[in-house]
């Protein structure tokens, strides 16, 4: 199917289609799953016999997402036209799936990337499966919200410098509250090596779709993107893409990663929704992030008439307030609005509570701040009511009558992530012996390397990675953190107090 074609057929959703008119057939199952379609199930499970309608297998008409010729090939030939890639696969097991084999598919055993610092968990476990190094950067923060939001790009020059011999440049972008840096320099950095670059764009499927919210990483140049079309879009949850462009990337070993680590029975019912998910963007995507937008707007100027809520998301900020150089510049996904209470009155996790209470569900809380994530799909009705949730609480506390603390963004309070000093191997192996793992205080582990992944939390991004050595900087910069009131994941005491790490 050539381009025009693809462009002609930009309003089907070929797989959804089929599954339809198969449905619309009424065979007689006699193949898995057992369920037969939801058609004697209890009545009392009526919302469950409708996802089971749909739930087929890889039955004559409805292609092989293993092997696809028909309309699972056709539905993710319309992704890449859609995305503009040379390659879509369809992702039934979420951007993690996509990221482990963006790993496997670059990386042998003793093969080594240059990553940022705060790399999805998922990235660490491919360079596990792998049996690969890493070299971490150091990020970048964003002076007004305290976000590390991309890399220092003489960190990556550096890098590419010392390590030229290095696989693939792995970077995240969205971070988790929505800033996307311009990726031009790092990539074009990176190209001149000969490197590709892999980009975690999970929360940005909806990304170059309209002017205001950023362009998607594919724009930039990116060899590989890995997309959670479900977290910003219509698909169902688990439903994600990976998208190729250029001829730096191995594609045949990227096809095996994906074969050996997707399921064999994987789920209609996503891909019928990625499919439609498409479908709606490439037909209607700039309306859709419009309409959205209109509802953020909406929620915006509410809050505007609240100024003790502070909205870092709507600070304006210079042009190159996140990066370690003038070049550099953010752009804010206008879909993420963090929200917190400039009185310091209610913490993030309070806030989160009263706001659940008032039946608004949100998606994180930290110390200090809520996180609320709209998309092209959230109505003006939503954000008029969590704005009238916002002046009861208000009320409630009396915050229009206290006074704001001084703002500090948790660059001011919290230390760096360190900058990696060597490669950190990964092996998908625990050791033989558990004696070869030893618990010890934190003051004893300098020298050590560390058997855990260590995440404080807040700000929640991995600060100390297994096999990683703690030197006395890493060290005093947990003990400092510790002692602001964080807790860690990951790790032997969620206070800190003792790590484990291997016997030297």
């Amino acid at each position: 199917m050539d381009r025009y074609q693809h462009m002609e057929n930009r309003h089907r959703a070929p797989l959804y289609e089929r599954i339809l008119e198969h449905r619309a057939k009424r065979p007689s199952s006699f193949h898995v799953p057992g369920h037969k379609q939801g058609t004697v199930i209890p009545d009392r499970w009526e919302s469950l016999k409708g996802w089971m309608a749909l739930d087929y297998t890889e039955l004559t008409g409805l292609d092989d997402l293993h092997q696809p010729e028909g309309v699972i090939r056709e539905a993710e030939q319309l992704a890449a036209e859609c995305y503009g890639a040379d390659r879509t696969y369809f992702l039934v097991q979420g951007s993690t799936l996509g990221n482990l084999a963006c790993i496997l598919g670059v990386c042998d055993p003793g093969d080594l990337i240059l990553a940022d610092r705060f790399v999805h968990k998922s990235v660490v476990n491919g360079l596990m499966l792998a049996e690969a190094q890493a070299v971490f950067l150091s990020p970048v923060w964003d002076p007004v919200t305290g976000y590390a939001c991309g890399i220092d790009e003489r960190s990556l020059e550096q890098a590419l410098h010392t390590y030229p011999h290095a696989k693939a440049v792995f970077l995240t972008r969205p971070n988790y509250f929505g800033q996307a840096s311009d990726l031009t320099a790092l990539i074009r950095m990176a190209h001149r090596f000969g490197i590709p670059v892999i980009v975690d764009e999970a929360h940005g499927a909806h990304f170059g779709f309209h002017e205001e919210v950023p362009l998607s990483a594919l724009r930039y140049g990116a060899d590989a993107v890995v997309q959670s079309t479900h977290k910003m879009l219509a698909a169902l949850t688990m439903g994600s893409m990976l998208h190729l462009q250029g001829e730096r990337i191995n594609r045949t070993r990227i096809e095996r990663a994906i074969r050996m680590l997707q399921t064999s029975s994987p789920s209609y019912p996503i891909m019928a929704s990625l499919d439609a998910a498409r479908c709606l963007m490439h037909t209607e995507g700039h309306r859709w992030v419009a309409n959205g937008l209109a509802a953020v707007r909406s929620f915006c100027r509410g809050m505007a008439e609240m100024p003790w809520f502070i909205l870092p998301a709507s600070v304006e900020r210079p042009e190159a307030a996140c990066g370690a150089s003038p070049q550099a510049r953010v752009m804010q996904d206008p879909f993420k609005q963090p929200v917190r209470d400039g009185t310091g009155l209610l913490s993030g996790y309070r806030l989160q509570t009263l706001l659940e209470e008032h039946g608004c569900m949100v998606e994180m809380a930290d110390e200090r701040h809520i996180l609320l994530v709209f998309s092209p799909f959230s109505s003006g009705r939503d954000s008029e009511r969590i704005v009238n949730i916002f002046r009861l609480i208000s009320m409630q506390y009396g915050l229009d009558k206290k006074e704001r603390t001084k703002t500090l963004a948790n660059i001011s309070v919290l230390p760096n992530i360190p900058v990696s000093t060597e490669p950190v191997k990964f092996s998908r192996h625990l050791p033989n012996q558990p004696e070869e793992i030893v618990e010890v205080p934190l003051s004893e582990a300098v020298g050590a390397r560390s058997a855990d992944m260590i995440i404080p939390y807040p700000p929640g991004i991995p600060f100390v990675y297994p096999g990683e050595r703690f030197d006395r900087d890493v060290a005093e910069a947990l003990r400092h953190m510790a002692s602001l009131g964080a807790r860690f994941q990951g790790s032997v005491d969620s206070s800190l107090s003792r790590v484990r790490v291997y016997r030297r």
